[in-house]
């Protein structure tokens, strides 16, 4: 009230619409140098979609599946079958606007062109049928987890945050878990397709680029692209001399 109660708004402020990012039309892949690193950081993924998607709970329920939760695919055969990695994992980052999907996991530098070849196997996998038991276990990680969102009045506060930021309707975490449950393999199949083209995703590995190029290339996976980390985030500015 001291500093700001006497202050009246003059105008409303304006939103500039966040313009649409170009989607991919085919793979690229880039590595970014970083000598004698220990492990391979990749990311894999192209635009995704926005908040109000009208296929939000499948998205949910497939992600579960291919990179959501430590039983994913990713996870069990890139961490617990092959242990290139300490934890692999997918995510669709939704806002306002289209955000990421990525597939990431940093992996030991001598097994890049391993984990990459598995990486892909589990994209085009999530692309047939799921079974039903496998379904069946997601929709009940899903389900079984929505509960503790509310367990503290910070978590209900970033639900109404949620709620507000997002338009959801007004009986959105009521009917949260049956719409998780109307999920069908058919649904988690069709959003697969829709959302995941592992021919024209990007691939991101930063890494040792002399331990791992060859083996990246031998994949055939697409065009590549070395980048120095000057190349990414431009040359870092000088220090002054004081």
């Amino acid at each position: 009230e001291k500093a700001f109660g006497a202050w009246s708004a003059t105008s409303r402020a304006s939103r500039t619409p966040v313009p649409t990012a170009p989607q991919l039309t085919s793979r690229q892949i880039y590595i970014v140098d970083q000598p004698e690193a220990a492990q391979s950081q990749i990311r894999i993924g192209w635009l995704g979609v926005a908040r109000s998607t009208p296929d939000y709970f499948p998205l949910q329920v497939l992600n579960t599946i291919l990179g959501g939760s430590f039983s994913s695919r990713l996870n069990l055969n890139l961490r617990e079958k092959h242990g290139y990695t300490y934890g692999a994992s997918s995510s669709f980052d939704m806002r306002s606007t289209a955000g990421p999907f990525a597939a990431a996991a940093g992996v030991q530098t001598d097994k890049t062109k391993e984990s990459l070849q598995e990486f892909f196997n589990e994209l085009n996998g999530i692309l047939r049928p799921v079974p039903a038991d496998e379904l069946s276990r997601a929709k009940n990680y899903v389900a079984l987890r929505f509960p503790g969102g509310f367990e503290t009045t910070g978590d209900i506060s970033r639900r109404l945050e949620d709620a507000l930021v997002y338009k959801l309707p007004d009986d959105y975490f009521t009917n949260y878990v049956p719409n998780i449950e109307k999920v069908t393999a058919a649904d988690v199949q069709r959003v697969a397709k829709m959302y995941i083209d592992p021919s024209r995703l990007a691939v991101v590995i930063v890494g040792d680029v002399k331990s791992i190029e060859s083996g990246v290339k031998g994949l055939n996976l697409g065009p590549l692209r070395p980048m120095t980390i000057d190349d990414v985030f431009g040359p870092a500015p000088q220090m002054q001399a004081r």
